[in-house]
């Protein structure tokens, strides 16, 4: 215990603030979900990964490390949303071995109908608290832990996307609903 870097105060108010202030967020964005769809924080990144990707569909894999979840954390939420008729798994037609995860119709028009509620609560307690500054400042800190995050040793996912599409300024996700069919 002699050799533990304890946290400087600075360094445990800005760790607190940020765990609480995380907390605190979560719980916002599970209860407008739950409300206004059913559905859990996960599902709904799942959906929206499903959208923005080519033909809506992705490999369970590539899924995996783009909502930062292990596989078999995955393999439960597909088939939650599968029985829900919002997602379906295929074989990939170019690796019998690959499975797909395929956002369906119904999956969409669940999205698009979710997505407004779930942007309101993102920007009421969080975008909308934050100048243009503090939000640029938040992408590169995040961004930055996220990357030694992802780059330690044994870690299978990657990062979520925090930064900003090229020419636009704007968030990856969540945001509002690009045009149709995508939705994030």
């Amino acid at each position: 215990m002699k050799d533990t870097r304890w946290l400087s105060e600075i360094e445990l108010d800005a760790w607190m603030a940020y765990v609480t202030a995380t907390h605190l967020l979560e719980r916002r964005v599970e209860e407008q979900l739950k409300a206004d769809s059913g559905l859990t924080h996960a599902q709904y990144e799942i959906l929206a990964k499903l959208s923005a990707s080519p033909e809506r569909r992705m490999r369970m894999t590539e899924l995996a490390r783009k909502v930062v979840v292990s596989k078999s954390g995955l393999t439960y939420q597909i088939g939650q949303l599968e029985k829900l008729g919002l997602v379906e798994r295929t074989t990939c037609p170019s690796d019998e071995r690959g499975v797909l995860a395929v956002l369906t119709d119904e999956g969409l028009r669940c999205l698009e109908r979710t997505a407004p509620g779930h942007v309101a609560v993102v920007r009421a307690f969080l975008i909308d608290q934050l100048t243009p500054e503090e939000l640029q400042a938040m992408a590169r800190i995040l961004s930055k832990a996220a990357a030694v995050m992802t780059a330690a040793p044994g870690h299978s996912t990657e990062a979520p996307a925090v930064a900003p599409r090229r020419g636009t300024g704007r968030r990856t996700t969540p945001g509002p609903p690009p045009p149709t069919p995508h939705v994030r």
